[in-house]
């Protein structure tokens, strides 16, 4: 299960003109799947003239952000530390954790805290051993909503309207099994909301499923999904439905008794 490669072409709407704008537009270039980008591939994925790219990159690897290796370009390690400062995703995390921890040492499949990022479902934590199925999720990785676990929970306990939007946007087909009728996946997310889990069976990567688990704040909203992931073959998804459900509602109880920054606070 890989995080979504967002394929990157250049922008229709021309570069901005701030500034401020052009450089993090340099810095959005780059993808999961990038270990490093030249300053073509920059200048092209940004649509920003070479001789621009080049002065704002070099700003970018004054202040730190980025590092320049025989001629190429990679994400540093202050964005990362940028990121662990984030409070309301930080706190999630931390109270997280263990909960995380327990699900691994029940079953040694790969376990994922996920939360809603817009039209994808995004990687907070992971956690995973030797003896997990090794996959291709990693923190920060986003996923499409419709053929993922945790990505069908926060579609399930959505708004229509919400629905509505991923709907129209298209439903991608990843593998033979994604689900890509509406009125069809409209009825799996029903079942979903009903049993109170998700499934994605090979959806997204053929050979991988997943089973995920609403997590509630004090106030019944989701703000994040719990998830096993493993191989297709050997995950019995019903019989670890209800230890991934378990371990939800208790992180759920934590937050309501003990309230964290999550995502949806403001």
């Amino acid at each position: 299960m890989a995080p979504a490669d967002h394929h990157h072409e250049m922008p229709t709407d021309g570069p901005p003109k701030s500034v401020l704008a052009r450089g993090l537009r340099l810095l959005d270039a780059f993808c999961s799947s990038d270990d490093s980008l030249s300053l073509t591939e920059l200048a092209e994925r940004t649509g920003l003239p070479k001789a621009t790219a080049f002065r704002l990159v070099a700003e970018l690897v004054a202040w730190g952000g980025l590092e320049r290796d025989e001629g190429r370009y990679r994400l540093s390690m202050k964005l990362f530390e940028l990121g662990q400062r984030v409070p309301r995703r930080r706190d999630l995390r931390q109270a997280a954790l263990p909960y995380l921890e327990d699900l691994y040492e029940a079953t040694h499949e790969n376990i994922h805290l996920a939360v809603q990022d817009g039209m994808h479902t995004m990687f907070l934590e992971k956690v995973s051993g030797h003896r997990s199925m090794p996959i291709g999720s990693e923190v920060g990785g986003k996923l499409p909503l419709h053929c993922t676990a945790t990505g069908k929970v926060f579609l399930a306990m959505g708004s229509p309207e919400y629905f509505r939007r991923i709907a129209v946007a298209g439903l991608t087909r990843w593998t033979p099994r994604t689900i890509v009728a509406p009125g069809r996946l409209r009825r799996e997310l029903a079942r979903a909301a009903s049993s109170g889990y998700g499934i994605n069976h090979e959806e997204y990567e053929v050979g991988v499923s997943a089973v995920a688990a609403p997590v509630f704040d004090a106030r019944r909203r989701v703000v994040a999904a719990l998830s096993i992931t493993g191989n297709a073959s050997t995950l019995d998804l019903d019989r670890l439905a209800p230890a991934v459900r378990t371990a939800a509602l208790a992180l759920s109880r934590e937050l309501s008794l003990t309230p964290v920054r999550t995502p949806l606070d403001r």
